[in-house]
């Protein structure tokens, strides 16, 4: 351990400041969008003063980036845990009955992707972390254009359905058809 040992509070205070600063952001992504993110309703909804987002964020292109960035990393990680459990067709019922607020969210991060280059690497981070988990359970390489090609009727089903507000059961049954389908790719 290098560095004074006074020093060691001081910095886990500043990591868990830093760390609820971001969490807020991502609840405020979720819950009204790119626009709710402000410094100001960031620091409000974490309970700390209006500088500390200015401290531990150089900027809101900053903080929205790492926000979006932990809302991939953690639907990530809830997908890939859905479908190990449940197996590929039952990602149908994960996708169609997630919480709307953190799908729109993602899909923001498309829409505003388009504009920033920051942004861009953080959507292709999402995209190729769910071919992955679709190459996954099909057993095929990350690399196959068959597991993006399902991954993109996926998306397009799921976006349907949080955009247009499709009815839950029609949704649902085109996921399950698409990911049965997905047995001939293989």
């Amino acid at each position: 351990m290098t560095g004074n040992p006074q020093d060691t509070p001081t910095q886990e205070r500043g990591r868990r400041r830093r760390a609820h600063l971001l969490t807020a952001a991502v609840d405020l992504l979720t819950e009204g969008g790119f626009a709710a993110v402000t410094h100001r309703a960031v620091a409000q909804r974490a309970g700390l003063p209006l500088a500390a987002t200015t401290y531990y964020f150089t900027s809101r292109d900053q903080l929205l980036a790492e926000a979006f960035a932990q809302l991939v990393e953690t639907e990530l990680a809830t997908t890939r845990h859905w479908t190990t459990r449940h197996g590929l067709t039952g990602l149908a019922d994960q996708l169609a009955t997630a919480d709307r607020n953190r799908q729109l969210g993602l899909w923001e991060l498309y829409v505003h992707a388009g504009r920033d280059p920051a942004l861009q690497q953080i959507a292709r981070r999402w995209t190729d972390g769910c071919v992955r988990i679709v190459a996954d359970a099909l057993d095929l390489p990350a690399t196959d254009p068959r597991a993006r090609l399902l991954y993109t009727t996926i998306s397009t089903l799921w976006l349907e359905h949080i955009v247009e507000q499709r009815p839950l059961h029609d949704t649902r049954a085109l996921l399950t058809t698409a990911l049965e389908n997905a047995s001939h790719l293989a």
